[in-house]
């Protein structure tokens, strides 16, 4: 297929541009059925000229083009409908009944607090458009009236407030919240892309917009429909202002605790979280780690989880027994990556103690058993033996769970 992409330079633009080419370049094989030939990179650089010959040849056209924040509201109408007419006459002009795709928004609506937005007027001009472009020639046609849009590369400052957040709070510069409890529906960048590869395919999702009052419905809120006229993104997420500082205060706060919030897979926070990094200035991404340094070595904490422990990392220099201790309820793997060494255990209140030879030649896991006691040994006379430790809960010094006692009674 060839792509045309218009508004290439945009923050949906970009991310889908440079998701296409991992398709095109078989970079991501997750889309058997795509096939990426060409994919033409429209914005306000290019040439009338360069439209018309790449509307000539595409088999699947992205409108994303369009204008948010003018100086002059009168250039919403320009932007949002205006190009949008050259776009769509020119495919007319050359009989191109490929699929296009609409980004519209949710503004588009006019219901509750856009009902006299210039912003959504004209992108309902935009809309009515389209769909009379694809009765007239019957190409498929995809509107989608996207929420607040977020992830990876949204511009600051510019018409995302939880960017903002993101780039101000990674930055260490102040932000403003008027009311925490406002609540946003954001659609991620990353489930957007998978939408528009679903339109791509031919199966995106339809919907359509029950009027304010009818059902319960807000006039805002999607209702799927399999003949809808519209599309949308099934996969968006709601959060007030002040969860939204919450979390971002939370991640930045994350060097120094070492606490890694609850980031299930598919959560809101996770991609707060991947979208919050992406904001981080160079002097950000490496930060130190407090080792813990004494004649025998070292002991750094590395990770702290709300729910899964801790990671920590142990440095033993040559002939050095690091342990001697037991606990009641935590338990532990210890993980040699370099070195070689021994691991003994023994159960409190016996004599047998149980052993392991390790290596970092050979990884292995071994548990620490509850009601053992347990060392490690560095077994080299001139290498550090190196061990990545986790423990099911976090180091609690009110409450240790840990108790001096050798493994080898006589010694």
């Amino acid at each position: 297929m060839k792509i045309l992409v218009t508004g290439a330079a945009g923050f949906v633009g970009k991310n889908l541009v440079e998701n296409l080419k991992c398709i095109r370049d078989g970079k991501n094989r997750t889309r058997p059925d795509l096939s990426v030939d060409e994919i033409y990179e429209y914005d306000i650089k290019n040439t009338p000229e360069e439209l018309d010959e790449w509307c000539s040849k595409a088999d699947f056209v992205f409108n994303l083009a369009g204008v948010n924040r003018p100086k002059d509201p009168a250039e919403f109408k320009k932007g949002n409908f205006g190009f949008a007419s050259t776009l769509l006459d020119t495919l007319k002009k050359h009989g191109n009944k490929c699929p296009v795709m609409l980004s519209s928004s949710v503004q588009a609506t006019l219901a509750g607090r856009f009902g006299t937005s210039e912003y959504g007027l004209s992108k309902r001009d935009g809309e009515d458009l389209f769909f009379r472009y694809s009765e007239e020639t019957g190409a498929p046609t995809y509107v989608y009236r996207f929420p607040n849009l977020v992830g990876k590369w949204v511009v600051p400052n510019y018409n995302s407030a939880v960017g903002t957040f993101c780039n101000n709070i990674a930055n260490d510069l102040p932000i403003t919240v008027n009311d925490p409890s406002v609540e946003l529906e954001m659609l991620f960048i990353d489930d957007l892309i998978e939408e528009m590869l679903d339109a791509m395919e031919g199966h995106p999702h339809r919907c359509e917009y029950p009027k304010a009052g009818e059902d319960g419905f807000d006039g805002l809120t999607p209702r799927e429909k399999s003949n809808g006229k519209y599309c949308f993104a099934p996969v968006t997420h709601k959060a007030t202002l002040g969860r939204i500082v919450e979390l971002l205060n939370t991640f930045h706060d994350q060097p120094q605790t070492l606490i890694m919030p609850s980031i299930a897979p598919g959560s809101f926070e996770k991609k707060l979280y991947s979208m919050y990094l992406s904001y981080l200035p160079k002097e950000k991404v490496a930060f130190d780690l407090k080792m813990n340094v004494d004649d025998r070595g070292s002991f750094t904490e590395l990770l702290k989880t709300i729910d899964h422990g801790q990671f920590s990392v142990n440095i033993s220099k040559p002939g050095i027994t690091k342990g001697e201790h037991w606990h009641n309820s935590k338990w532990e793997f210890f993980i040699v990556v370099s070195g070689h060494g021994l691991i003994q255990e023994r159960k409190i209140g016996t004599d047998e103690i149980i052993e392991f030879e390790v290596s970092g030649e050979k990884i292995q896991a071994i548990h620490m058993l509850p009601g053992y006691t347990h060392n490690i040994i560095n077994l080299s006379d001139t290498e550090n033996l190196v061990t990545l430790m986790w423990a099911n809960e976090l180091f609690d010094k009110d409450h240790p769970d840990t108790f001096f006692e050798k493994v080898n009674k006589n010694e």
